[in-house]
């Protein structure tokens, strides 16, 4: 065992990350791990198999230029870039079928870096239209999970004079793709420029149903849906067991729905412009409020600042010792994170803090009581401010954030549209449709409609 650490150690370290040009800054834990004990007279030993998993990072210089397995599907073909040699030893396949495999997958660095190198110039290109890598369940498994994320259906060759097992099931290094069709030819150009082994496997349609063939004959064809319910099959059991089963079987429904996507967004025209864009020797002053734990302050302030506000970083300290007080604001704004943990529920710690200070909570109760200021509670900083009430006019009827029914933390994007409104941030958007991150574990009104 510690000859072959040492091997590992000198092809990781000495071989591998060279050729790729980056290094391992610092590591987590021993690559080789071994118990002893010795009960009375006797000694044993237990040794875990060696392993290394490895974590890689990088700057990112433009977050725009970066893709999902999400496919287009539209006049596009999808492309394997294939860094193996069909080896199935250690697959899924193999497993499945009582077997170890007698060669497992190995990776060049050389290729590896090719292969880099050229997706980023893809990326910088804007031919890049979708990426997936091949990782456990091997290209089948790949296709499928675009497949699911699009909605959308594919009918793949599989390449002349391979093996239709270990083409569609190794689980070596590579990627799926997906390039306009007037970008294949030249794309594949590029992989042979490089050396890199390539495959066209065919262009999505509208179909929803996987068909795979080879040679002229069908090897699989199913449907989008029976093969995303197998796929979920035992995360949805689990759930059951753990979550609310209604919501999980909710969840579960919605395999079948072949919306491809987030419904279409829509931002009408305001009605007019906004009084604070107009203001230009004056900025009205935002307090950016923000506690222990909450971290979506940043955003914050880029948004006020973005819409004509003078964006001031608030922390409850400041007001505490009154370094800051509330005076001088026109503008409110609680953030988002994790106040205190939220050990003493959602928001609570950061509401009592408030209402059991007797000056926070004579300044905040002033606050909300002129007419020329506004507030606005995001995330965590809305599930405080909801346990404000006694400080609010008119939010007798506030009431805190209850547990999700799921009785999970759910984090997930959400189309929302935004009805007819008095509130004075959203009253000229009525009608607008788009998606928000949604991201909480106690989220939920407690409102009847009247109340609403």
């Amino acid at each position: 065992e510690d000859a072959r650490l040492y091997e590992a150690v000198q092809a990781i370290g000495g071989e591998f990350c060279p050729a790729l040009g980056v290094c391992i800054p610092v590591g987590k834990d021993s690559m080789s791990m071994k118990t002893r004990w010795s009960p009375r007279s006797c000694t044993h030993e237990v040794i875990g198999p060696m392993s290394l998993i490895c974590s890689g990072f990088a700057p990112v210089t433009d977050v725009e230029k970066t893709t999902t397995p999400l496919l287009h599907g539209e006049q596009t073909s999808l492309i394997v870039i294939d860094l193996g040699a069909q080896r199935l030893a250690g697959s899924i396949a193999c497993e499945v079928t009582s077997q170890l495999g007698d060669v497992a997958p190995d990776v060049a660095p050389l290729a590896l870096k090719a292969c880099f190198d050229l997706i980023q110039g893809l990326l910088d290109d804007g031919r890049l239209l979708a990426y997936h890598d091949r990782s456990d369940g091997g290209l089948l498994a790949t296709i499928a999970e675009m497949l699911f994320a699009s909605r959308l259906g594919l009918r793949a060759q599989t390449p002349q004079g391979m093996d239709p097992v270990a083409f569609w099931f190794n689980e070596e290094i590579g990627c799926v793709i997906e390039v306009a069709n007037t970008d294949v030819d030249e794309v594949m150009a590029l992989c042979a420029e490089r050396d890199l082994i390539a495959h066209v496997l065919g262009e999505p349609d509208q179909s929803e149903d996987l068909i795979l063939i080879a040679d002229d004959a069908l090897l699989m064809s199913e449907t989008r849906v029976a093969l995303e319910q197998s796929w979920t099959a035992v995360s949805f059991a689990m759930a059951r067991l753990r979550d609310r089963p209604e919501c999980v079987d909710q969840e579960s429904q919605n395999i079948a729905r072949s919306t491809q996507g987030l419904a279409s967004v829509h931002i009408p025209p305001m009605a007019q412009v906004p009084e604070v864009r107009r203001v230009a020797a004056q900025r009205p002053r935002v307090a950016i409020l923000r506690e222990q734990g909450v971290n979506g302050h940043i955003e914050m302030a880029h948004a006020f600042d973005h819409c004509g506000f003078e964006a001031v970083d608030v922390h409850m300290s400041d007001l505490m010792t009154g370094r800051q007080t509330l005076e001088s604001f026109e503008a409110l704004a609680a953030c988002g994170g994790f106040s205190y943990g939220d050990v003493l529920g959602a928001g609570a710690g950061w509401a009592r803090s408030i209402l059991f200070n007797e000056a926070l909570s004579e300044m905040f109760e002033a606050f909300f009581a002129r007419e020329d200021t506004i507030s606005l509670g995001i995330c965590n900083g809305c599930q405080m401010m909801a346990q404000l009430a006694p400080l609010i006019p008119g939010a007798g009827h506030f009431k805190p954030m209850a547990r999700n029914q799921s009785q999970q933390f759910e984090a997930r994007l959400t189309l929302a549209t935004l009805p007819e409104s008095r509130s004075v941030l959203l009253r000229d958007l009525q009608g607008t449709r788009f998606p928000i991150a949604v991201a909480h574990g106690e989220g939920r009104f407690q409102h009847s409609e009247s109340e609403i």
